[in-house]
């Protein structure tokens, strides 16, 4: 069966989705974390409240969200008019680069805990090695401390940075959150992540719409035994590995298609077959690139 037509069957049912029993991984404060969220990464501010509403109507119940966004305001309206309680939903955001350094860094928690309506965030990451990091380090381990925040971590980190980072700060980063889907397996980073009990949180679960991942005929013929498309294959390959993703779509039928991996598991031969799918284990952004710094820092003014 084509996998347009096996998505094609994946047709949204409230009662099944939100009834599911969702899969967690424990963080190493012992935390408990969702393995599946929905990611607000380019939603449009104006598209934030529609979408995380819809999200959360299939069944999500991490949300990932972050100040360089600038939707903060739109998911913390949908989850207010949820109506869900608010320790069944698992909200992650992240202080960007201009927000760097302890003051800022403390100013900018509170104004994302302002926008998204509530006291606190599960997971408050850092969202780029770059400027302050240590400087907001101590403003977001204050925040953990005063429950500002039930974890801390950081994102883009790669195995370097991220060693010498989590060797010296007292509480050790709970994720590290990371570009990670069958095309970018970030394997070499992860025994230094294990020295510190770090989890892995890929962004980009699904490749950001390549071919090479939605069109794999290696994806598609595994996909092929259980009923289910090369993205849902993709996702499940991530569960399999403990890995918490956050696919994002606009669409609320691809978001269930996205949300409907807890039915089947793959088998050690299937995990075999992906490892050579892997064309840059690291990530296909150069994150020691001046050049993407400085265009990064053109795109976001956050002060």
């Amino acid at each position: 069966m084509p996998a347009w037509d096996r998505m094609a069957k994946v047709i949204f049912n409230e009662l099944k989705y939100t009834t599911i029993n969702m899969q967690t991984i424990l963080l190493n404060n012992g935390i408990e974390m969702p393995l599946l969220g929905y990611g607000l990464f380019k939603v449009p501010p104006q598209e934030a409240e529609r979408c995380t509403r819809d999200a959360l109507e299939v069944g999500y119940r991490l949300i990932d969200t972050a100040q360089a966004y600038g939707n903060e305001q739109g998911v913390g309206d949908a989850i207010r008019q949820s109506g869900i309680p608010r320790e069944e939903i698992f909200i992650v955001t992240k202080i960007w680069i201009t927000n760097a350094g302890e003051e800022k860094a403390a100013r900018s928690i509170e104004q994302s805990l302002r926008k998204l309506q509530t006291d606190y965030v599960d997971l408050l990451l850092i969202h780029q090695a770059y400027g302050d990091v240590f400087g907001s380090w101590r403003a977001m381990e204050k925040a953990y401390a005063q429950g500002m925040t039930r974890a801390i971590g950081v994102s883009n980190f790669q195995a370097c940075r991220f060693y010498d980072f989590a060797s010296v700060v007292d509480v050790k980063p709970a994720v590290n959150q990371l570009q990670c889907c069958v095309l970018s397996q970030q394997r070499t980073i992860l025994p230094e992540m294990e020295r510190f009990d770090t989890r892995m949180m890929a962004w980009g679960p699904l490749g950001q719409g390549s071919d090479d991942l939605l069109k794999s005929p290696v994806l598609d013929a595994i996909g092929e035994q259980y009923g289910k498309t090369p993205a849902q294959v993709a996702l499940r390959w991530l569960i399999e590995r403990g890995i918490v993703a956050i696919p994002k779509s606009m669409h609320k039928e691809r978001m269930a298609a996205n949300f409907d991996i807890f039915d089947f598991s793959l088998t050690e031969a299937d995990m075999k077959a992906i490892e050579p799918l892997n064309q840059k284990d690291t990530g296909f952004r150069d994150f020691a690139d001046p050049n993407y710094l400085r265009r990064i820092l053109g795109m976001f003014d956050l002060k």
